[in-house]
């Protein structure tokens, strides 16, 4: 139809008439061409210990200025920040940050690193590409955590700029994707080897949601395919689910459900593997070499480092990260 456009950023792909806006709620087409309703909008800006995103293996006690707009292009049903990520941006309480202001602000406050972040970078992607690009102008570090849900085009050309991201990889089954989160895996997965071919250094999360993806087989199974696609080296979260927006009749994650799976992880040959949302010393980073305490955390605080230029100082050898 004369006057339609898809969109090619996420496995989507969205068809729309002119002034339909996409199922992200923040692209429209105007006469043809695609624009943003988010550009320099963010609804959350933050500064957070990067402890937070969570990244443990990248600059750890620094602080990360954290942006996001509203819009998303799943719609899982247990999102922590549904308020904004499934509304549109005329819902929003938004504010006026371009790209040389959230540049400028982050200076300001001494942060190493800009990280996209809390809905989905994906939606507003022409504004973090600006402003990462600009960035890296002056030193500043770029994170995103992600749900990984973008094509493989778009990602190549925002990798030149990431120093760092944190996939959510939700589950382990195509089944999962379609009915809790209205997308599929295999664009997730393939997401996560192309961050890994372009350099960009990884960390995965994964939400532990009792009854929905805790199967002790298809953990096993994920670990396997991380360890076998990504290496040994990709640090995992295991993070501890409460109940959020559509998902409030399921308890808390047990705690033992979070440790079994650290087990499994373990068991796979994955060699740094965390617990979140709950404290447990599967909060701290270990040398896979000697065993020693690396880092020590509480929470998003870390009590100890015992890193020495991104080397263990018990042993001497090379830990996977970005330490400086």
């Amino acid at each position: 139809m004369a006057g339609t456009v898809q969109c090619e950023l996420c496995p989507t792909e969205c068809v729309l008439e002119n002034y339909q806006v996409g199922g992200c709620r923040t692209r429209i087409n105007k006469d043809g061409a695609l624009y943003s309703l988010v550009y320099g909008k963010p609804c959350a800006v933050a500064v957070d210990p990067i402890e937070k995103k969570p990244f443990y293996h990248f600059l750890p006690s620094t602080t990360a200025f954290s942006i996001a707009t509203a819009g998303c292009v799943l719609g899982c049903t247990f999102c922590q920040n549904w308020q904004i990520s499934q509304a549109r941006p005329e819902e929003t309480e938004n504010v006026d940050l371009p790209p040389e202001s959230v540049v400028r602000q982050a200076l300001l406050y001494q942060c190493r690193s800009i990280t996209y972040t809390y809905t989905e970078p994906t939606v507003f992607y022409e504004y973090m590409y600006d402003t990462a690009k600009l960035a890296r102008q002056y030193g500043i570090r770029n994170t995103m955590h992600s749900c990984g849900y973008i094509n493989e085009r778009p990602l190549k050309e925002l990798a030149r700029l990431l120093d760092a991201a944190d996939i959510d990889l939700k589950a382990f089954t195509e089944d999962f994707y379609s009915r809790i989160c209205g997308g599929r895996l295999k664009p997730v997965l393939d997401t996560l080897v192309t961050l890994r071919q372009e350099g960009v250094w990884l960390e995965i999360t994964n939400l532990v949601i009792p009854t929905l993806n805790d199967d002790p087989g298809k953990m096993r199974e994920m670990c396997r395919w991380i360890v076998r696609n990504l290496g040994p080296d990709v640090p995992i979260h295991f993070s501890r689910f409460f109940p959020y927006y559509k998902l409030k009749d399921l308890p808390p994650t047990p705690v033992e459900t979070l440790t079994d799976a650290w087990k499994i992880a373990r068991e796979a040959g994955m060699r740094y593997v965390y617990i979140g949302n709950v404290r447990t010393e599967g909060e701290n980073t270990y040398c896979h070499h000697c065993d020693k305490l690396l880092i020590e955390r509480a929470g998003y605080v870390v009590k100890q480092n015992n890193l020495s230029r991104g080397t263990c100082r018990f042993c001497g050898k090379r830990i996977p990260g970005v330490w400086a």
